[in-house]
């Protein structure tokens, strides 16, 4: 049951972060909750499988955390890639 509410508070992490940075037209409105999900609930597995008990306070911390910085990096990488992908690609079609 703790693996559902974590992954929970990381799709809802990621969602904040979504709505808190800017240019989110650059990629898709789940990309960073799914992550944010992703990211939370394969960091507790992990931690929970080299032996943290899921009632321990660190585990939530460290999950969360991380399910939080995860989709800030997306958030600033996707828009900057994506723009130059977009640049390139008009510049090879208008050639054409």
């Amino acid at each position: 049951m703790e693996l559902l509410f974590v992954t929970l508070g990381g799709a809802i992490l990621g969602l904040a972060v979504r709505y808190i940075f800017p240019r989110r037209s650059a990629y898709g409105a789940l990309l960073l909750p799914a992550i944010g999900a992703a990211v939370a609930s394969a960091v507790w597995a992990g931690l929970t499988w080299v032996g943290w008990k899921f009632d321990g306070g660190w585990i939530w911390v460290v999950s969360l955390v991380l399910a939080g910085i995860v989709p800030i990096a997306f958030a600033l990488l996707v828009p900057r890639q994506r723009t130059h992908a977009d640049t390139g690609m008009l510049a090879s079609l208008s050639r054409a």
